[in-house]
């Protein structure tokens, strides 16, 4: 019988940084997302469904204008393309990689994840949680977030890479 899970939203974070000028980086934060996963063993070792939907329209940069530009046509174009999505093919617990497709603007690429399962504890209210780390690296151009601009001396204003990072903890269903 599959084990549900749900995401514990109070104690998880969705996370991209993006280099800016190539000097520093730029965090932003999907303020709305949900993940679901279902397993046959409660170690994750055969996870069956791994599922993350995040809202564009929630992505926060803690600057209103580059939020506003990041949900235009030029980037995620929020209105046309409300969520981004991510459906795991595979997981592999000895390499810790978790395989899936990354579907944003209606294009889907494959994707591999790093995945550090932290472990499984129950809370003081009876929960049953799982807390994991990920991370990976896309390339936004493959997905259509193809606005560039060049500085008057030559320097790129936005990377083509993309990091994601993720603290997550789920709650056995």
């Amino acid at each position: 019988m599959a084990i549900q899970w749900k995401v514990d939203p109070a104690h998880s974070e969705l996370q991209f940084k993006v280099r800016h000028l190539m000097i520093t980086n730029v965090t932003g934060t999907f303020k709305s997302f949900d993940i679901t996963a279902e397993t046959e063993q409660e170690d994750f070792s055969k996870a069956t469904l791994v599922q993350v939907t995040a809202d564009i329209d929630s992505i926060q940069t803690n600057n209103e204008q580059r939020d506003a530009h990041l949900k235009s046509d030029d980037f995620f174009n929020a209105e046309q393309f409300p969520q981004l999505i991510f459906k795991a093919t595979g997981f592999d617990p000895k390499t810790e990689k978790l395989q899936g497709d990354l579907t944003i603007r209606e294009v889907t690429k494959p994707i591999s994840l790093d995945v550090e399962f932290h472990g499984i504890v129950v809370d003081p209210y009876g929960q049953t949680k799982a807390g994991f780390s990920v991370s990976g690296k896309v390339s936004r151009k493959e997905y259509n977030l193809k606005w560039n601009a060049v500085t008057e001396a030559g320097q790129v204003v936005v990377s083509d890479d993309i990091r994601i990072n993720a603290e997550v903890q789920l709650i056995k269903q």
